[in-house]
């Protein structure tokens, strides 16, 4: 909900009050999480880092903490990575433990229901039981020293069973040995008479005793010796085993060494075969160039003979060329001749020019003024087409604009749409049906506002209600009305109306710059522009005109702006406070909100620029017919003037034909007369140039064969070239092929190696970790013996452990059968006397301890009679406060409600505990407050 809060709570009841999801469990997790409380605590997570904001990678909470003389700040930074967390105690570092230290010292118990109630952990606190109950509210509220009391009760209490069990035990055995004393004495006194019989019977079953303990006795010695025995049977086992290890791993290691040897030669053999590969490549590199220069020159010598071939073809060309002129010279000659004749024809029948220039003159002068007409046309029209251009270019950039904003208020529209379907459909309607309105009617108000800037759109839409975004703004009542009993009645549109008096005009209480200091930049009014009934609307509706917008500067100074400005709605960079005064307290209280991102105005047109540019576009469409109807007229003058000039220039070209007719003819004749006589001096001799170029064309077929013979050599030499390289390529796939059989066989000889070096690996691990089991197994046998470490086996040993079995089968057996022998001889004693003795010390011993116990029981009763009375006393006032309260608390609700101190057994101090009753109908009972009676309503409310 948001990256930083700081709260400033009393010294009494704190109330957190808003909304689902305003962040109020925040705030609730960061005391918690602060006072060094487990996740488990607070029942949402189970890891720290889960508690951060979404996308951050570290959050910190800090708490000060009100103490005598100064106060405590600890701080708590959690990375969300790995769930760790870095205290500091009054911005020093500090550790977890001093952290509890601090807070246990201040009687601060987060894990305490009855002291700190998450929202979560309401089922929990139902769930206790009695005595849980009475233990949390003992530490959460009452003295310091009521819980120690109730603990030391506790203690005594169990101390107190534990002695007269004890007691009891000691008694009963005293008895019984005083009864068997008595009853001795007696029996002794009435068997005198008997009393000889009696010794030797009791000599003989001393005797038999005897012999079953030296046999036992034998028994438990070779046990003793078995067992010595069996450590150095194990260590020559595991010495054994290890000798056999050794040996094999010393064959692997020769074998290691040989495999070594042998590859050597193979890695030479490889090194030589790649060298000689190389060696090959590059000789076949070396041909494949000189295949290609040769190549490369033989197409020359192509090129050449081609440009032989073309420079005949070239000579052949100019031989044709020149029969051809010389055959349209002879032509030309004829044909001038004959126009000659043709035209002394005609000059020998004409007559002499008469006078034709008064005809001539009037002709020119009507032409100058038709030319001077027709210049006069044609500015106008050039200047005509001129402003036809420039408008049209105007046009097509006011319908490019057009387009523009047309998308923009295309994709309002798809937003519209997508959103309120009923609203859309209307609006279609109303575009079709306005001329039924009398007065102006306003598309929804989403599409009438045009941001100036649209970061500031996310004011505007968190200052109007989305119904009113969407709704249609009417001047007339009557219109309204209309509309909303138009034959769409089905859909689901609204509709306001704007005041009758404007309000588009309205004055702000205060100006903008008197605001400056605060950080405001802005009223709402100023951020986009309307129509005037829609600013009318919004004006009076929402006071737009009136709301101030303020910058980050306005937030970090919220206290001071609400203080000083007494302004009752503002905005900040994120944010919207409503400030208001209690109606009992008089106290100003604001409430904020974080803003929401905008849906509707991040899309904006500018209104008045689309109607201007419309505007635009209907005069410049006048203007271009009203072009047009200019330029029709001026075509058709300028094509009556350009018939009429046609006209007076044919019959002025009759005229001067009429007149120049003879001179013209005199002067053709003349210069015919020229060319004929440049046309028979330049006559050319077609059988000298022929000789001329047949001899060029031997001369360049001599050079064709000089290069045909040098080709035919270079054709030579690059095949023997191709043969080279053919036999060089053949050469090297055998190597290659050489070369990957000696690699292959490499790597079958590597993977051998690599098994022989592992499995030496192997055999030299198990040495020594046999080698570590014989030292170990060594060292027992010798500390089983209370040998030294360097210390032989002595003889006498030796000389006991070759009479025993060999191996750890045969000993594990042999122990086995004696250890049952050994276990068949019981009842096995001393001497009688030792024991009786033995008896009469141990009662002695217990007799002492059952009055030092005796004493400790009467203390004990003391200790506890003057522990309860300080500890029950208050207890009982305490709850009785508690339960004044909590019935006062349901009464005013008209329910019932108590809470006392359960007693099962006044001395049994740990079955204590607190009770709570709770009645919520008037035609039910009291009843036990359980996890499983009330409803979850009733509950929270208990």
């Amino acid at each position: 909900t948001y990256d930083v809060c700081e709260v400033h709570p009393g010294p009494n009841l704190n109330m957190i009050v808003g909304a689902n999801g305003t962040g109020k469990s925040s705030i609730v997790c960061a005391i918690c999480l602060g006072l060094a409380g487990k996740p488990s605590f607070i029942g949402r997570a189970d890891k720290v880092g889960l508690f951060i904001k979404q996308g951050c990678l570290k959050g910190l909470v800090e708490i000060e903490l009100s103490k005598v003389p100064d106060n405590i700040i600890i701080t708590r930074e959690i990375q969300v990575v790995n769930n760790t967390s870095t205290w500091f105690i009054n911005r020093k570092p500090a550790t977890l433990k001093m952290v509890e230290e601090q807070i246990a010292a201040l009687n601060i118990q987060v894990d305490n229901l009855c002291q700190f109630l998450p929202q979560d952990k309401v089922g929990e606190f139902a769930k206790l039981s009695k005595i849980e109950l009475l233990e949390a509210t003992e530490k959460s509220i009452g003295p310091p020293e009521m819980y120690q009391f109730h603990c030391e009760l506790k203690n005594f209490r169990e101390k107190e069973r534990e002695l007269e069990v004890n007691m009891h035990i000691i008694e009963a055995e005293s008895r019984y040995c005083k009864t068997q004393k008595c009853i001795f004495l007696q029996n002794l006194c009435r068997e005198k008479a008997s009393s000889l019989e009696k010794m030797k019977q009791r000599i003989e079953r001393y005797r038999q005793d005897v012999e079953r303990y030296n046999e036992r006795k034998h028994h438990l010695d070779l046990i003793e010796m078995l067992e010595r025995k069996r450590p150095w049977v194990e260590y020559e086992t595991v010495r054994q085993q290890h000798e056999d290890v050794k040996q094999s791993r010393d064959q692997a290691k020769e074998e290691l060494k040989n495999l070594k040897e042998l590859q050597s030669p193979m890695t030479k053999k490889i090194r030589e075969t790649e060298e000689h590969f190389k060696s090959l490549d590059m000789k076949i590199r070396d041909t494949a160039t000189e295949i290609k220069d040769t190549s490369q020159k033989c197409k020359q010598k192509q090129d050449a003979l081609e440009m032989k071939d073309k420079q005949i073809e070239e000579i052949h060309q100019a031989l044709r060329m020149k029969k051809d002129e010389e055959i349209d010279r002879q032509r030309k000659i004829h044909n001038i001749q004959k126009m000659i004749d043709d035209w002394k024809n005609e000059l020998s029948t004409m007559v002499e020019a008469e006078n034709l220039q008064p005809q001539t003159d009037a002709i020119n002068n009507e032409l100058k003024k038709l030319q001077e007409e027709r210049a006069n046309t044609d500015g106008v029209i050039s200047d005509i087409k001129a402003e036809k251009m420039n408008q049209e270019r105007e046009k097509k950039r006011i319908i490019d604009r057009l387009g523009q904003l047309n998308n923009i208020m295309n994709m309002k529209e798809e937003t519209l749409k997508g959103r309120f379907r009923d609203t859309h459909s209307a609006l279609m309607w109303l575009r079709k049906n306005k001329d039924k309105f009398k007065k102006k009617v306003c598309e929804p108000i989403m599409l009438e506002i045009n941001m100036k800037d649209n970061r500031h759109a996310k004011y505007v839409e968190n200052h109007i209600s989305a119904n009113d975004m969407r709704a249609f703004v009417f001047e007339s009542q009557e219109d309204m009305e209309m509309f909303l009993m138009r034959d769409h009645q089905k859909l689901k549109v609204n509709a306001v109306c704007a005041p009758a008096e404007s309000y588009a005009a309205s004055l702000p209480s205060r100006p903008i710059e008197e605001l400056h200091r605060y950080g405001f930049f802005s009223y709402l009014r100023e951020l986009f522009d309307a129509p005037c009934p829609v600013m009318s609307y919004l004006c009076s509706q929402y006071r737009v005109h009136d709301i101030p917008v303020g910058t980050e500067k306005t937030r970090n100074m919220i206290d001071r702006v609400i203080k000083e400005t007494k302004l009752r709605q503002i905005y900040t960079a994120e944010e919207r406070y409503h400030v208001k005064v209690s109606a009992y307290t008089n106290l100003v209280f604001s409430i904020n909100a974080s803003l929401r991102a905008a849906q509707f105005l991040s899309i904006s047109v500018d209104t008045d620029e689309r109607r201007q540019l419309e505007n635009q576009q209907q005069d410049i469409n006048n203007t271009l017919k009203a072009l047009d109807m200019r330029l029709t007229t001026l075509f058709e003058r300028q094509k009556y003037l350009e018939h009429r000039d046609n006209e007076l220039r044919q019959q002025k070209k009759e005229l001067v034909e009429r007149g120049n007719r003879r001179r013209q003819l005199e002067s053709k004749i003349g210069v015919k007369y020229e060319s004929l006589k440049q046309l028979e001096q330049v006559a050319i001799n077609l059988e000298k140039e022929s000789q001329q170029a047949n001899t060029k064309i031997k001369e360049i077929n001599t050079q064709k064969a000089r290069l045909v013979t040098e080709l035919k050599h270079l054709i030579k030499n690059c095949i023997s070239l191709n043969i080279l390289k053919a036999d060089l390529v053949l050469q090297s796939t055998t190597v290659a092929a050489e070369k990957n059989r000696l690699e292959s066989e490499y790597k079958v000889a590597s993977a051998q190696l690599r098994a022989a070096e592992q499995q030496f690996r192997e055999l030299d691990e198990k040495k020594r970790v046999l080698t570590e089991n014989c030292k170990e197994l060594l060292k027992k046998a010798q500390q089983v013996c209370k040998l030294s470490p360097h210390q032989h086996l002595p003889k006498e040993f030796q000389t006991g452990f070759q009479a025993l079995p060999t191996t750890l089968e045969e000993i594990d057996a042999v122990l086995n059968t004696e250890k049952n022998r050994a276990s068949c001889f019981t009842d096995l004693n001393a001497s009688v006397v030792e024991e009786y003795n033995k008896q009469t010390e141990e009662i002695q011993q217990l007799t002492v301890y059952l009055e030092e116990k005796q004493n400790e029981l009467d203390n004990y009763k003391r200790n506890i009679s003057q522990v309860k009375e300080r500890w029950l006393s208050p207890l009982k006032k305490l709850i009785e406060q508690i339960n004044e309260k909590f019935s006062n608390f349901f009464s005013s609700m008209q329910c019932a409600g108590e809470v006392d101190l359960h007693v099962e057994n006044e001395e049994e101090y740990d079955k204590y505990g607190i009770r709570i009753r709770v009645k919520f109908h008037s035609s039910t009972e009291l009843h036990e407050l359980t996890p499983y009676h009330q409803s979850g309503g009733e509950k929270s409310v208990s």
